[in-house]
C-alpha cells in the first residue's frame, strides 16, 4: 500500500536497508554485540532527525533532504543501524485507540544481581513497551499498556508479583501521555 502511494506522489518506493530488519530485534536473550559507534556528522543528525519524525521516507526522499546521493544516503543510514545507532524502525502508537486503555508505569524493588533474569520475565509480559534498570529509591521502571483496570491488576498481581526475584511493586496509572517525538521548534536535538 505504501509503495502504491509513494508512486503516485511519483517516487521510487526504495526499501529499508536490508541489515535494519536483522538488528530490530536481537535473536535470544543475549544481547547482540554492536561495534563501537562512528562519529556523528552534522548529516548523519539530519538524517536521525528525519528518520525519527518519518520513519517510512524512502531514501530518495531522504537524500533530497540532506542533499547527499541516495547511494550515500543509504550507505549512510546502513551505517547507523550496523553501528546501533539505529535500533530499528517502527510506529508510534496511540494505544488507547489501539485497544490498550490503561497505561501504568510499575516501579520494582528487585533482588540485588538479578536483572538480567528479572529483565528476561519482563520482557515476556503482555503489554511490556518499555523496561529501564535506574537508580534511586527503586531498582526497575516498567511501562505497560493493558485493554483495561481488571488486566493492569492481573499483570501486576499475578504474573509480576509472582517472579521470585521481585521484591516489591508500586503502580502508578497514566492519565494521559503525549509522545514528545523530535519536532522542528527543537533543534538541539541530536547535536
Amino acid at each position: 500500500m505504501a509503495a502504491e502511494q509513494m508512486a503516485d506522489r511519483g517516487e521510487e518506493p526504495d526499501r529499508t536497508p536490508p541489515t535494519a530488519a536483522a538488528s530490530a530485534a536481537p535473536a535470544g536473550p543475549e544481547p547482540v554485540q554492536v561495534p563501537p559507534a562512528r562519529p556523528l556528522d552534522a548529516i548523519d543528525r539530519d538524517i536521525l532527525r528525519i528518520l525519527q519524525t518519518d520513519g517510512r521516507a524512502s531514501i530518495r526522499s531522504v537524500a533530497e533532504r540532506v542533499h547527499v546521493s541516495r547511494a550515500n544516503a543509504y550507505a549512510r543510514i546502513n551505517r547507523l543501524v550496523e553501528d546501533g545507532v539505529i535500533r530499528g524502525f517502527g510506529a508510534r502508537v496511540d494505544h488507547e485507540r489501539a485497544g490498550q486503555g490503561a497505561s501504568a508505569y510499575i516501579t520494582l524493588k528487585i533482588v540485588q544481581n538479578s536483572w538480567r533474569t528479572v529483565r528476561e520475565q519482563l520482557q515476556a509480559l503482555p503489554g511490556a513497551t518499555h523496561i529501564a534498570l535506574v537508580s534511586g529509591d527503586f531498582d526497575v521502571l516498567l511501562l505497560v499498556h493493558t485493554p483495561d483496570n481488571r488486566a493492569l491488576r492481573e499483570l501486576v498481581l499475578t504474573r509480576i508479583q509472582s517472579i521470585p526475584e521481585v521484591l516489591s511493586t508500586r503502580t502508578l496509572l497514566v492519565f494521559e501521555e503525549t509522545d514528545l517525538g523530535p519536532r522542528p521548534d527543537r533543534p538541539a536535538e541530536l547535536a
